[in-house]
This record gives structure tokens, sequence and C-alpha cells, in this order.
């Protein structure tokens, strides 16, 4: 098992989310929007070739890899009615990206439903298998992440994305479920359990997202917590994954400083963005850590 964190998370820069990954001491990142000097912000595989290359030189002179890549591919800003050769260019673009820093998987989504919608049509399955099928080809592992997608509708639409795309597997974030609503059953549909979304998910879970919030009725949305101070179960989840055997990657995605998909939030400087980063890392270590320590008296 390794520990990493979403790169933009803690700073736009691509220099902040390098020093932030070495004063955690890990070795991984998972490279999202990035601003590499000289360059504006934009997912890596957005980015000029220029830029692409520079981002390749300063990492592997970092001693970094990067474990995931966090696409845009058919997430919750793409339509479902924009032209699928859009998507299939990002996806050429990210896999020799992808080819030459030896990353291995790959963050997908499924577009965004429309506020009523609780089926997912037949051509979302037909687009998220070909893409499926064309990472896999070129040897690299696609991960749907439960988000505001069809795919995250509820863990029974998961499931049958799951079993309509041979090959895709999960990225389970611990804190989406507490936005999104189950869109199981009428209306008016409850929001999502984090435990029950992810008992039905982990055995096809090859990559956890962490984060942690609260819903606040008040203004109809999460408010972000640190790691096991929220509803997202971080602690059940991260101890069951443990005891099972999990032995992948966990991710950290703050969005206590700012939320990378909210424009209406305010941009904090880098520095407070990393330390929030660092100290978020910090404290899931020591969870893990307790985690570990719980699971080992257990069995002596």
């Amino acid at each position: 098992m390794y520990l990493a964190g979403i790169g933009d998370e803690a700073g736009a820069s691509l220099d902040s989310q390098i020093k932030a990954t070495k004063e955690l001491g890990w070795r991984q990142i998972e490279l999202r929007a990035v601003a590499v000097p000289g360059y504006p912000k934009a997912n890596a595989h957005d980015i000029p070739d220029a830029a692409f290359d520079l981002l390749v030189d300063r990492v592997t002179k970092a001693g970094l890899g990067v474990c995931a890549f966090g696409s845009a591919i058919m997430n919750w800003a793409k339509k479902m009615e924009d032209p699928f050769d859009l998507t299939l260019a990002e996806v050429r673009r990210a896999i020799p990206r992808m080819q030459k820093l030896n990353t291995k998987l790959v963050r997908i989504m499924s577009f965004k439903p429309g506020d009523d919608e609780d089926r997912t049509p037949a051509i979302i399955f037909e687009r998220v298998r070909e893409v499926t099928k064309m990472f896999l080809d070129a040897g690299i592992q696609p991960v749907h992440e439960n988000c505001m997608n069809y795919g995250g509708m509820s863990w029974r639409h998961a499931l049958e994305l799951l079993d309509k795309c041979p090959g895709l597997k999960w990225v389970f974030d611990t804190a989406n479920p507490i936005f999104n609503p189950d869109r199981r059953g009428p209306k008016p549909w409850p929001r999502q359990d984090a435990w029950e979304f992810w008992t039905h998910v982990r055995d096809y879970t090859a990559h956890i997202h962490v984060k942690d919030a609260t819903w606040n009725p008040a203004k109809n949305d999460a408010d972000y917590d640190w790691p096991g101070e929220g509803s997202g179960r971080v602690r059940d989840i991260l101890k069951d994954a443990l005891a099972r055997g999990y032995d992948a990657g966990i991710s950290i995605e703050p969005h206590m400083v700012v939320v990378f998909h909210d424009a209406q939030t305010k941009v904090a400087s880098e520095d407070v963005t990393r330390e929030n980063f660092v100290e978020y890392g910090r404290r899931l270590e020591k969870m893990i850590g307790e985690i570990r320590a719980e699971l080992a008296g257990r069995k002596s």
C-alpha cells in the first residue's frame, strides 16, 4: 500500500505539488491539474507538449512517480451531447503521456446526469466501454470514480456500469456520497451512505480517494473536514480495506481550502494550500497507524 495526494490540492504549481509530496516523505503524486512554469494551469492531458516534457523532467529529478492521472475524461463538466470525438482525443493525448511516466491508473467518469435522471442511458455504457478498452489495450487501468456522474448515482448504478464495461475498476471517494443523492428509488432522494456504497464496490476498488465532509442543510452543500471528522466513515472504510488485505493506493483530496470543481471558491495562497495538504496527509498517516495497531492487536 502507498500514500499519495491529488497534486493540485497542494497548489496549482508543479513546484508546490512536488514540495508538499516531498515534505510528507511520499514518493507518488496523483496528477490532475497543474501549472508548469511558463504555462497556465490545465489538466495533465491538456497542457502543451513542451510543458509536459518539463513536468516529466522535474518530477523525475525530484525522485517522484505519478501513480495516477486524474483525467477530465467524461467528467461532471462534460455533456453526453458533446461530440464523442472530444473524449477520444483526450484519451489519445493521455495514453502516451501516461506511458512516458509509467503511470498505470487513470481516473475517468461517465458524464453528469440531469437533475431528474435515475437511469443510465445505453450510450453511456457504450462510451465508457470504448474508453475502458482503449486504456486497457495500452496497458493502463481505468478506474471510475463515484462522483457527480451516471456511475455515481448510487451503488447499484455503479455495479451496473462495472458489469457492462468489462475491465473497468473503481476509485472510491469517501466523501462524495455525502453530497450525492441516492437515485435508486422514488423522489425525494436521500443522500447516499458512504459505508453502504463502499461495501458494494470494495471488491472492485483499485484506488481510494480520502476526503471527509458533513452535509450542511443551511447552505445545501457539504462542509469539508479533516479525515475521520465528517460523515465519510473514513476510519471505518480504511480499517475494512486494510483488514481485507487492500494493498493499493490511498490518495488525499482535502477540499478544505480549495474545492476543485467550485468556481465560487476563493483561491488561497499556495503556502496555505500546501500547509493544509501536508497536515491532512499527516493526520491520515496517524489514522492508518492507529488502524494497523488495532488490527495487529486483534490478531495477537
